[in-house]
């Protein structure tokens, strides 16, 4: 399905800051000139076609819960078996090959450090294989969606998620919304039932983590390839420490970097402490961002690669449920 210009604009305008109002979709379909049964129709058509996986919560990494990035080095003729039995593992969200020796990449997400590493520890011993983990260690730029139009993406400052005040809702509504809002006339009221909360508690619970940056954004979760952004670049770089501060800097502020995090290095066979996600149509134009990074910020001779997936075993939201002890 190719979407047609309605919807590309529903998806461009609602990538964040969907609203947290009773009936979300009569303010969508207003603001587009819909009514809301038709708005409703357009976000269901393009769930159905794998368009956008949900409408719903993107949270920060090890707020709620705990989460790593993690590389494999797996021998080509084992590769599918072993991205398989990675797959299998329910903790388990993202699972891509990507072109480097350490060809297989996963992200674990659970509800402690423990569970993460006891998950790691299993698809070790059942694959003979070294994991290398690669938790986050400090976010500088977690996107807010990128623009399928003219207009720049909307850009802001990640949130100081010390003034999140815990509350054990969260949770529970994170999980009940995992797999995204139904996409009904009231869909925050539909959640409250399910948790036996009123939909003033969901929708209060939703704006604090928002404010608070645990929350990173709530809208539109977009399947790239399926509008044309078929080059997924991981680009990483060793860059030292004293120039760190100036170099992610400017690497965050690009419009066309989505994400840009810290990690450890792994020596010797990860040297990287830097990422950046570039979603681009092609590979040309993947190559011709990193370079716009590069020289802005002056880091072209910083030793440096660039990640290309190859296939998605994997790909869905964290598994909250987990985390409320729903299952």
């Amino acid at each position: 399905m190719i979407p047609n210009p309605t919807e590309l604009a529903l998806i461009d305008r609602w990538q964040h800051g969907f609203p947290l109002v009773e009936k979300p979709f009569e303010v969508v379909g207003r603001l587009a000139a819909l009514d809301e049964s038709e708005t409703i129709g357009i976000f269901r058509r393009m769930r159905e076609n794998d368009v956008i996986s949900r409408v719903g919560a993107v949270v920060k990494p090890n707020t709620v819960g705990a989460s790593t990035l993690a590389a494999m080095q797996v021998p080509p003729e084992r590769l599918e078996q072993v991205a398989g039995l990675v797959s299998r593992e329910p903790l388990v969200t993202h699972n891509y090959e990507r072109e480097h020796a350490l060809n297989l990449w996963f992200v674990v997400a659970g509800a402690s450090a423990e569970a993460i590493a006891a998950t790691n520890r299993r698809i070790s011993d059942q694959t003979g294989l070294d994991v290398v983990e690669l938790p986050m260690l400090e976010a500088y730029h977690l996107g807010l969606g990128f623009s399928l139009g003219a207009a720049p993406p909307q850009r802001r400052e990640i949130a100081d998620h010390a003034d999140y005040r815990p509350d054990p809702r969260d949770k529970a509504i994170l999980a009940a919304i995992e797999d995204g809002l139904p996409l009904i006339e009231r869909p925050y009221r539909a959640v409250a039932d399910r948790l036996d909360l009123g939909q003033s508690d969901v929708i209060d619970r939703l704006e604090h983590m928002m404010a608070s940056g645990i929350v990173t954004r709530f809208g539109c979760v977009v399947r790239h390839e399926k509008l044309g952004y078929r080059s997924n670049a991981m680009a990483v770089w060793d860059v030292p420490d004293d120039r760190l501060e100036d170099v992610v800097e400017s690497f965050a502020r690009h419009p066309k970097v989505t994400l840009c995090y810290r990690r450890p290095r792994h020596m010797p066979a990860w040297p990287y402490n830097i990422f950046c996600m570039v979603h681009a149509r092609s590979r040309w134009d993947a190559y011709s961002v990193i370079d716009e990074i590069n020289l802005e910020a002056d880091s072209g001779l910083l030793r440096q690669t660039v990640l290309f997936s190859r296939r998605c075993f994997k790909q869905r939201g964290a598994v909250f449920s987990q985390l409320a002890g729903l299952n």
